[in-house]
């Protein structure tokens, strides 16, 4: 336990440089780039973030369940597998991709960026998937903060010394440095691991049988996904890319949440309520799930508590009026987080079942909510249109997947026993 805990107790840290890293780039680039190039910045990124899907198909769903059901010693063959799909993917969808520069969604500019971030953000969250489904989250949090953390640091301290690097071309190289740097760290460790298996002919039936799976619960992640990428182009259709900037700057902040339950809790709990559910270990997964309730609405009240604190201070920093003016703005957008956190208490206790059915409905609806949803308030306030409707859309999706995990799940499994 001492040792697990020390473990944690890393792997908290490693994400929460990552996560100081975060906030010091999206704060930076406010104060140094003007807002519409923040804005652009911000496209980009959440554009790279839905493609993923795209060249992932979410098959890790699947494939993570498959690779804690078997012997380590057929490992190699599976990940052997799912690394031909992915290639199969790319060439599918790279080109395909290369439509959202059509119309000026993304300036031509941006290109070249768009598919090597693509590309590197890919195989690295594969990468890192692999090595929390395996119990080496320490690991997984190294690539991440090489991935997502030191090339910030870096490009925040040439920037602030340098004026003549503050510019877009040198925010994206920066990232591919760090993306390079992660991809290879994460292929050293995944060598370390001693995997046999990968001899074996490429088992179709599997990836087929994986791919049926995963189709189901692909339309649902592009479903939740695309409210987290229609929101930003929608917004600028709204209030302008100058606002659009502003509109980065909070959710930047707000999602730093996710990033801090993902490392600190999730990524640790998940797996055993799997494995706790599969061994038929009712006692283990109550525990599971309660510890995955009380540490989740902790650290999303503590995370509100500062930011609510510190926002205003920090815009008044960065001495631009734009962003100041908005601060409503993020009150809004930190409530849509918070309804999505959690959101994932009862998420992941339907996934550890295998019940993707309602997690799947409920992630269209949310969807089609938004859209609904925006479309009315847009009417009335054209500014708070979107972040009212991402309140509404999570709101629902929470109450959906909690009832569905009452109703589903047996009750000696339940977390509140009656």
């Amino acid at each position: 336990m001492l040792v697990l805990n020390f473990l944690q107790l890393s792997n908290i840290s490693i994400r929460g440089l990552t996560l100081i890293s975060k906030f010091l780039l999206i704060f930076f680039l406010a104060r140094f780039l003007e807002p519409a190039e923040l804005g652009v910045y911000g496209l980009l990124a959440a554009t790279v973030g839905y493609s993923m899907y795209l060249l992932g198909f979410d098959f890790y769903t699947y494939s993570t369940r498959e690779l804690l059901k078997r012997q380590r010693q057929e490992w190699g063959g599976l990940l052997k597998a799912q690394g031909v799909l992915t290639l199969v993917l790319y060439a599918i969808f790279l080109p395909l991709l290369s439509l959202v520069f059509i119309n000026d969604l993304l300036p031509m500019r941006v290109l070249g960026w768009f598919f090597v971030l693509l590309i590197l953000e890919h195989l690295n969250q594969e990468l890192g998937r692999l090595l929390v489904a395996v119990s080496q989250q320490l690991s997984a949090s190294l690539v991440l903060f090489l991935r997502s953390g030191v090339w910030a640091i870096l490009v925040v301290g040439v920037m602030f010394f340098y004026p003549d690097t503050r510019d877009l071309d040198v925010v994206f190289g920066a990232w591919t440095l760090g993306g390079l740097t992660a991809l290879l760290l994460g292929i050293f460790r995944v060598n370390r691991m001693g995997l046999s298996g990968w001899r074996q002919r490429v088992d179709w039936a599997w990836i087929i049988k994986g791919l049926r799976v995963a189709l189901a619960l692909l339309v649902a992640t592009l479903a939740i996904r695309g409210v987290f990428t229609l929101d930003r182009y929608w917004f600028q259709e709204l209030a302008g890319l100058d606002m659009l900037g502003a509109y980065v700057l909070f959710m930047g902040v707000s999602m730093a949440l996710m990033s801090f339950l993902d490392a600190g809790i999730f990524a640790f709990i998940y797996p055993g309520l799997i494995s706790a559910y599969q061994q038929e270990d009712a006692v283990g997964f109550r525990r599971g799930m309660l510890k995955l309730l009380m540490q989740t609405v902790c650290v999303c009240g503590v995370f509100v508590l500062i930011a609510l604190l510190t926002i205003g201070p920090l815009l008044a920093w960065l001495d631009k009026p734009l962003y100041s003016e908005q601060q409503g703005l993020f009150v809004w957008i930190l409530l849509a987080t918070v309804l999505y956190a959690v959101g994932m208490i009862p998420h992941f206790g339907l996934y550890a079942q295998g019940r993707d059915r309602p997690i799947i409905f409920s992630h269209i609806a949310s969807l089609i909510i938004f859209i609904l949803a925006t479309g009315s308030f847009a009417q009335y306030w054209p500014h708070l249109g979107v972040p009212l409707g991402l309140c509404v859309s999570f709101f629902c999706v929470l109450c959906w997947k909690s009832w569905s995990f009452y109703r589903l799940t047996p009750a000696p499994y339940r977390l509140f026993q009656s």
